[in-house]
């Protein structure tokens, strides 16, 4: 895919930072777009935003961890456009930044169910569309940590890892059948997220400067690259944003 003009694109944890930028810029190419998130009140207000601006856009209230949650969202998406071109799996949660020893069960599991069975569900609603269409491309937000272990981030580490591989299955299962499947490591991105991560003190990521962080309409920009045709020798594993090459391609 080189044109997204009218290309129906799902975007999740579309609230804010990335999700809401990439939206954005999906919609500028002309792709039909939806904003998914638990916060109805802020992709509704980045939906309505992108209407004024003449694109085409809307709100779903989804949570990713939550299977017929995702169900509901693929519905009403195939319903109102007809189908799905693209899928950023972009929501995600860090909180809670905390030692293994320390962490409380229920709150681990649920940043790893976001991280990872989040993902999952929205393949396993998504690909039987693009299956049927013979075409579709699939984005996962990565992260280093998906390679490297990082203190107080064993929830975080872990579920990145285990989406990666599911980047990889999807790309071994489905690429002889028109699906195409990334993913993208965007580094570290000015977003609540770097609040929250500053904030606990813990391993060298809580020690940046805050101007080390690029902006989120750098890692949107690098996302609609990445569904283009021009990322297609990077399917099935992980494009880095830092690597300059990359940047360059991309015109960062």
């Amino acid at each position: 895919m080189t044109d997204f003009q009218d290309a129906v694109v799902i975007v999740t944890g579309a609230g804010r930072g990335i999700g809401a930028a990439t939206a954005t810029a999906f919609a500028d190419q002309g792709a039909r777009v939806v904003l998914a998130a638990r916060s109805a009140h802020d992709i509704a207000v980045h939906a309505a935003a992108i209407r004024e601006r003449g694109g085409k856009a809307i709100a779903v209230a989804t949570d990713v961890a939550d299977y017929a949650s995702v169900t509901a969202l693929m519905d009403q998406t195939v319903t109102e456009f007809g189908g799905i071109d693209v899928l950023v799996n972009n929501a995600g949660l860090i909180r809670p930044i905390v030692h293994l020893a320390e962490s409380d069960p229920d709150a681990w599991v649920t940043a790893a169910n976001a991280n990872y069975a989040g993902v999952y569900y929205a393949l396993r609603q998504t690909l039987p569309h693009m299956l049927a269409a013979g075409s579709g491309t699939i984005v996962n937000i990565s992260s280093g940590a998906a390679t490297s272990a990082l203190e107080g981030w064993s929830h975080y580490c872990s579920s990145k890892a285990a989406a990666l591989m599911l980047t990889k299955c999807v790309h071994k299962e489905y690429a002889d059948r028109g699906i195409r499947c990334i993913g993208l490591s965007p580094g570290t991105v000015a977003t609540d997220m770097q609040v929250a991560i500053k904030a606990s003190g813990i391993n060298p990521v809580s020690q940046l400067d805050p101007s080390a962080h690029i902006p989120p309409e750098w890692v949107a920009k690098a996302i609609v690259w990445c569904a283009s045709d021009a990322a297609r020798p990077h399917d099935g594993d992980d494009v880095r944003l830092r690597d300059p090459d990359i940047r360059s391609a991309i015109g960062l």
